[in-house]
Formats: structure tokens, sequence, C-alpha cells
């Protein structure tokens, strides 16, 4: 896979919208006239569970694109391999996939068309040249989705230790606080 400059859109931050989270720089300005730092530590705690959300989601969808792009791939070969054995005029013996672990022998005449799966029990005919456009385009489509999803990943987990380091920052404040209430007491 080609490595791809990337960079979000312009006036955003990430491709899939992820929200940018605070750096608290100052917690004593920033905390000024509060005397207790609980709302903002849940508050903050929420948005950490939606970074979590979002980050398994994003997770869940690279996956499933990198089992899409080897089988794209292997598709594109097979169209390579169909339009070399049509050029010679010969039969193309291979096994195809019936179930798990059971295979059966076939023998394709030399052809111009090919029957791809769109999803959705979805089957379409294609010629060689159309099928190998589609499925070269779906794989570069694919490829940018992964490097993208992948910006949006490191982006996310950046996010997310801010959000850690902030919260961990106000409970200390929180904490400095209740004590010199007790030694004022």
């Amino acid at each position: 896979m080609a490595t791809i400059e990337l960079s979000p859109p312009e006036g955003k931050t990430s491709f899939s919208g992820i929200p940018e989270s605070q750096f608290i720089d100052d917690v004593d300005g920033y905390m000024k006239g509060e005397d207790n730092a609980e709302n903002k530590i849940r508050g903050l705690e929420e948005m950490h569970q939606k970074y979590k959300f979002m980050e398994n989601s994003l997770s869940v969808r690279r996956k499933r694109l990198r089992a899409q792009v080897p089988d794209i791939k292997s598709s594109l070969l097979v169209i390579e391999k169909l339009r070399s054995k049509k050029a010679d005029n010969q039969n193309m013996e291979t096994q195809f996939l019936l179930s798990d672990q059971v295979f059966a022998k076939a023998d394709i005449p030399p052809t111009d068309r090919v029957c791809l799966w769109l999803g959705a029990n979805v089957m379409l005919e294609y010629t060689l040249d159309d099928a190998q456009e589609l499925l070269s385009k779906n794989l570069a489509s694919a490829e940018k989705n992964l490097a993208e999803i992948g910006y949006d990943l490191d982006y996310l987990r950046d996010q997310m230790t801010i959000t850690e380091v902030t919260m961990a920052r106000l409970y200390n404040w929180n904490v400095k606080k209740r004590k010199e209430k007790k030694s004022i007491l």
C-alpha cells in the first residue's frame, strides 16, 4: 500500500468530525469561582466515554476494510488471469469454495464477462474491463478510507490522552482544595 499524505478538510481537525479536547493549562484560572471540580470531571468522563465509543467504531470499520482489501486484490488478479487465458484461448482450471473447507473443481472456458458480488445478496455481470475498473476504484477508495481511519484513530488517541490528563489535573486541584478547606477548619 502506497503512503498517502493526508490532511483533514480545511477547518476540520479530523475526517470523522471528532471534537477537539480542551487542554487546561491554568487549572486555577479555569476553576476560578468554583469550589468543586466534580461536575467538570463528570463532563470530561462523559467525553472520554464518547471518545472510547468512537475509537471502537473506527476500529471495527478499519477491521472490515482490512479484510476487504485482500479480497479486492485477489479479484483483480483473477480478472487478469481470465484475461490472459482468453488471449491464449485456453480453459482455466480452478477450485472454488462451496463452504468452509469444501472446494469444487471448475473448468472455465475463455470469457470476457465476470460476475461480481456487490453485497446485500446482489450479483451483477460485468465485462472484464468494467469489472477491473470497478474493483480498482473500490480498492483505491478502501485504501484511502483505511488511511483516513488511521489518521482519525491517532487523533482520537491524542484527544483521549488530553482528556485523561485534564481529568487528573482537575482531580488533583479538587484534592488540593479539600485539603485547604480542612486546614482552614
